[in-house]
């Protein structure tokens, strides 16, 4: 055994004492697997051991008697995957067990963007007035009330929140295109800096939606500092994917050099045939921002398609006021003939996902009319020619007719330029999707493939099958790399003392199913995943067990000298 070797078995076979003493057997013995414990170091053979919520050994032959034993021979073992930009927000109110992404071995759901609190009086109604196949009661006001709700109803997975820009700005403006008061600032840092104290992970926003894209750059600094202030992470949608992606990079690096806050770029992209070629200079700008000392990552989805809503295919300004607005505006012949004309412009001033994709790259996925539902799965351009309509007037319509900004799907991006995003050492994985079952309300629209193969993607296709990066590198992108950027220093990582999330997967089986003729397939591979040191899926099965916490941020006040300003003192990541 070379001296490398034997250092690393002395590390593996570190013990720490059991919690009712050394006879005490283990709750989980994970035996003989391949252990990759998230580092980016080799993986080893070796066993796993579970006590209460914690790893409490790790080594190549443990001894000791357990609860429960898994003979995980030939398979791999690794810490559960976080996804960095998860949409469960709605679907783990019906379904806890966040099963798409649970047989998949998402053990921490990141929820960002925008967040579901703080809400006022007029935000919650809306809320319910815009509800579509998803049904539910809003109980709660504040952020940290949603997600105390959701652990409170027994869910599956981890789930954590960044707190929205956007959400913090509706709550005390409205949806209007307007800029805030002196005073009205001093409300938003201070709603920011309760939803951090309450656990929140960072501050969120996704500048080419209204009214989020209403927002000044001094504005999102302004909050941002606020987040920082509490350990947070400023985390973006930027302001533009297309046309201006170099631009709206320069503008997220400002405002993390402005605010001494780490910043991440959501599904780092290059939107429209035209902008592919930018790749390049958006990953220079990246790396030398992080030379220059700026904490900068970016996550991104293994796909060639966005999905979103047919908002992103018209101008901020139509949309003024919200959805109501919006679509009393898109039946005013005088309006609609402007909003046609900008979104047939094929380079205008926002980043248009209709011209990124064009009509027949827009798929629509799911609608909130029961009259309409027959359209999913076409694209805009074959709804139009059958209503004989230009495609700019026939999504103009739909959004009339249903009544919502309905799902789409937008293929704007390139395979190639997937390949060598996936390369890059500071790139993390999200789904950017809800996590639905195939079954009930889910299968009245049609979601994004993503919603049910981006991590299985990742591992199989991309790396195990294509190569274009190892599975031990796959596996740190999906656990310690967001962990460590999020400052979860016990989560993201198989090592003694750290939360027992865990996953077993056959390798050599792990894929991804779904398509977006049939995204509803639950991908295969998976065989066992620990929540908190508990079966949430054993033996490929859903226990339906309530494994899963809210994952709170380094502000949040029930912790031991929990708050702002001890969280600010604290910069190590």
């Amino acid at each position: 055994m070379t001296l490398q070797g034997l250092s690393r078995l002395v590390f593996l076979i570190v013990l720490i004492a059991l919690p009712a003493g050394a006879a005490e057997p283990f709750d989980v013995l994970i035996k003989g697997g391949t252990v990759y414990d998230g580092s980016g170091s080799p993986p080893f053979t070796g066993d796993v051991a579970v006590a209460g919520d914690r790893i409490v050994a790790i080594g190549p032959h443990l001894s000791g008697d357990a609860k429960v034993i898994v003979n995980a021979a030939g398979k791999a073992v690794s810490p559960g995957f976080i996804n960095m930009l998860a949409h469960p927000e709605e679907s783990l109110l019906i379904d806890g067990r966040g099963l798409s992404d649970l047989v998949q071995g998402v053990t921490l759901e990141v929820l960002g963007e925008d967040s579901m609190g703080p809400l006022s009086p007029q935000m919650k109604a809306l809320a319910k007035a815009r509800q579509g196949d998803i049904k539910y009661e809003v109980t709660w006001t504040t952020l940290g009330d949603y997600l105390q709700q959701l652990e409170a109803r027994g869910i599956s997975p981890n789930v954590a929140s960044f707190v929205g820009e956007g959400t913090v700005r509706e709550n005390l403006l409205g949806e209007r295109d307007i800029q805030p008061t002196s005073d009205q600032r001093a409300a938003m840092r201070g709603l920011v800096r309760q939803a951090m104290e309450e656990g929140a992970l960072g501050l969120t926003t996704a500048l080419i939606y209204a009214p989020n894209t209403y927002a000044k750059t001094d504005e999102l600094i302004d909050m941002a500092k606020v987040s920082a202030q509490c350990g947070g992470v400023f985390s973006a949608h930027i302001r533009n994917e297309g046309d201006r992606l170099l631009e709206a990079l320069d503008e997220i690096i400002t405002i993390s050099k402005a605010s001494g806050g780490p910043a991440e770029v959501y599904h780092f992209k290059q939107s429209g045939k035209d902008n592919w070629g930018l790749l390049d200079a958006a990953v220079a700008k990246v790396n030398q921002a992080r030379a220059d000392g700026v904490r900068i990552t970016a996550d991104m989805y293994p796909y060639t398609a966005s999905a979103t809503g047919l908002d992103a295919s018209m101008p901020a300004w139509v949309q003024d006021g919200g959805l109501e607005a919006w679509i009393a505006r898109l039946k005013d012949p005088a309006i609609r003939k402007r909003v046609k004309a900008e979104m047939e412009d094929a380079h205008p001033s926002w980043d248009n996902a209709y011209q990124h994709a064009g009509p027949s790259g827009v798929l629509l996925l799911g609608f909130k009319s029961k009259a309409l539902k027959s359209l999913t799965g076409k694209t805009l351009a074959e709804v139009a020619a059958s209503r004989g309509v230009s495609p700019a007037e026939t999504a103009m319509d739909l959004v009339v007719e249903d009544g919502s900004r309905i799902e789409v799907a937008y293929f704007g991006m390139n395979e190639a330029n997937i390949r060598r995003e996936l390369t890059l050492p500071w790139m993390s994985i999200d789904s950017d999707e809800s996590a639905p079952a195939p079954e009930g309300v889910f299968l009245l629209s049609q979601p994004h493939p993503r919603a049910y193969g981006a991590f299985a993607r990742v591992l199989g296709h991309y790396a195990r099958d294509e190569k274009v990066l190892s599975l031990t590198e796959a596996v740190r992108r999906l656990t310690r790399l967001p962990a460590d950027t999020l400052a979860l220093k016990d989560r993201g990582r198989l090592e003694v003392g750290a939360y027992a999330d865990i996953v077993v997967f056959d390798p050599n089986r792990i894929q991804d199913l779904a398509t977006f003729a049939r995204p509803a397939q639950l991908a295969v591979g998976v065989e066992q995943v620990l929540v908190n040191g508990a079966f949430a899926l054993k033996d490929g099965q859903a226990t339906r067990a309530p494994t899963g916490r809210f994952v709170h941020g380094r502000a949040w006040t029930g912790a031991p000298g929990g708050g702002c300003r001890q969280a600010a003192s604290d910069w190590s990541w």
